[in-house]
């Protein structure tokens, strides 16, 4: 058993992971320019099976949030106030033990409408001083470019990542944080979750449906992550030239999907959702399209452009790492319809009898984790990094100030066994980020009452609150998991 032979390899890379969008706050300070991410409207009490109503927004909704200053309405506006208490939090994922932290820079931060000739110096000193504070600690940061934070003004004036003057902006901020945080940071990931482009648009690429004609949408989808793609490309192209030594990773949802039964007609149907899903790492590891995507342009008469060379950038510039979020499974059957339904992390399929379901709908797979990782690495033979990971949970402080989560040590117990369990079945792990290590903003309802960190923080749904960090029950279990480099998971 895991806790008995120790299979994690010296320099495993133990952390957490945190969105800047979704902690920082301070959303129009220090020369800031408007996200997508600032649009996003505290929903809760949305059905989590109604994808629209999590996810869906006009373009009526976008001008009510550019002429609001409110960060009540639109939470991420106030996040965790990471942006001026960083310090203290570092210090604490410095007692945990942490040896990599998941952050990302808002490229608004840094290009405000994402046009600017010159950068902002006050955005580009922030994550200088919290990447040296990193380091200082002992911490290795690992920068994600793009995680939902792209310049309102580009999704607004530009298409989002339809355009193609939208790569060379991207590239340009690219060049500038490379430039600047050499020595700094080792690890980058291109786009987070790349393969959300169908399920939020608006989030991933800019777009807004209500501005194009619905028969044209998939068609413009496509267009924006093929520009993505390339974007990525590039960017790898440029890291490994001006920073020597540094590594870049793409970054995708798995949602792995079983066949309910092996009807053979459900074995094709999950077949099928499976390299949907690999897509989108398929471009980026090995560097062109795989044929069953051609064909279906192909047969749905969808036009993707494509520039003179685009296809040599995408060839000669892959990754050197795939990293994923994992936070469920999901079944198919051929008689879905009449079946019942969950969700989670934005996708949805045929409830599992076999898995415990959270609050929030999400079904708790441990095995599947497992089986991910030794999927993935079959299927693309380079080093794989679990970046997102976790659980979300109304936690109660109780009368003496604790928070009793022996619900979440048990939930990363089991899946830290997973991923053991696939490291001694020889998978090539490089690290162990949970999601939220801290408590942030959630993604889709902007909610603070989801909370997934082993830290608590006292801010409720409105940002309200004194902002105080305290620590979780499991944030001495997971510094002792780190201490013994996961050995003792008791």
């Amino acid at each position: 058993m895991l806790e008995k032979k120790n299979v994690f390899p010296e320099g495993f890379l133990w952390g957490g992971a945190t969105a800047a969008n979704q902690c920082e706050g301070a959303w129009n300070e220090d020369g800031k320019g408007m996200s997508v991410a600032d649009c996003s409207v505290y929903k809760p009490n949305v059905d989590p099976k109604d994808y629209q109503a999590q996810h869906g927004i006009s373009s009526k909704d976008i001008d009510e949030a550019m002429k609001s200053d409110s960060t009540e309405i639109y939470g991420k506006r106030h996040g965790i106030d990471f942006y001026h208490r960083y310090e203290g939090d570092l210090d604490l994922f410095q007692e945990m033990g942490f040896k990599t932290l998941r952050v990302s820079i808002q490229w608004t931060r840094i290009y405000p409408t994402g046009l600017e000739e010159e950068p902002n110096e006050k955005g580009l000193l922030f994550y200088e001083k919290l990447f040296r504070g990193m380091k200082e600690r002992g911490i290795e940061p690992l920068v994600t470019l793009h995680h939902y934070e792209m310049p309102l003004y580009l999704s607004n004036h530009y298409d989002g990542w339809y355009k193609r003057e939208v790569v060379d902006l991207f590239i340009k901020f690219c060049k500038t944080v490379f430039t600047r945080y050499k020595g700094l940071v080792k690890y980058w990931l291109t786009f987070n979750e790349i393969d959300s482009v169908f399920r939020h648009p608006f989030t991933t690429i800019g777009i807004v449906p209500d501005r194009y004609p619905q028969e044209k949408l998939e068609e413009i989808i496509y267009q924006c992550v093929h520009n993505q793609f390339v974007a990525s490309a590039l960017a790898t192209k440029y890291l490994h030239k001006m920073v020597p030594g540094a590594q870049m990773g793409c970054m995708l949802t798995r949602t792995l999907t079983y066949p309910e039964n092996c009807h053979p007609k459900n074995m094709l149907l999950a077949l099928k959702i499976n390299r949907e899903n690999y897509y989108y790492a398929d471009v980026q590891v090995f560097g062109e399209y795989p044929k069953h995507i051609l064909n279906e342009w192909k047969n749905n008469q969808i036009e993707v452009k494509f520039e003179p060379g685009d296809e040599e950038i995408l060839k000669c510039h892959t990754v050197d790492f795939v990293s994923f979020s994992y936070y469920m499974t999901m079944v198919a059957s051929i008689e879905g319809e009449k079946k019942e339904k969950v969700c989670g992390n934005l996708t949805s399929g045929v409830k599992n009898p076999y898995l415990d379901v959270t609050e929030w709908n999400w079904q708790v797979d441990p095995d599947g984790l497992h089986y991910s990782l030794i999927d993935l690495y079959d299927r693309y033979r380079k080093p794989l990094f679990i970046v997102e990971n976790g659980l979300g949970n109304r936690d109660k402080v109780e009368e003496d100030g604790s928070i009793q989560d022996d619900y979440r040590i048990d939930y990363y117990r089991q899946h830290i066994k997973a991923i053991g369990a696939a490291i001694s079945d020889g998978v090539e792990v490089m690290g162990y980020t949970p999601w939220g290590c801290i408590d942030l903003v959630s993604m889709s309802t902007c909610q603070m009452s989801k909370r997934y960190g082993f830290i608590y923080v006292n801010v409720d749904d409105l940002g309200h609150g004194t902002y105080k960090r305290s620590k979780k029950k499991s944030f001495s279990w997971y510094k002792k998991v780190i201490e013994t480099n996961g050995a003792d998971l008791n």
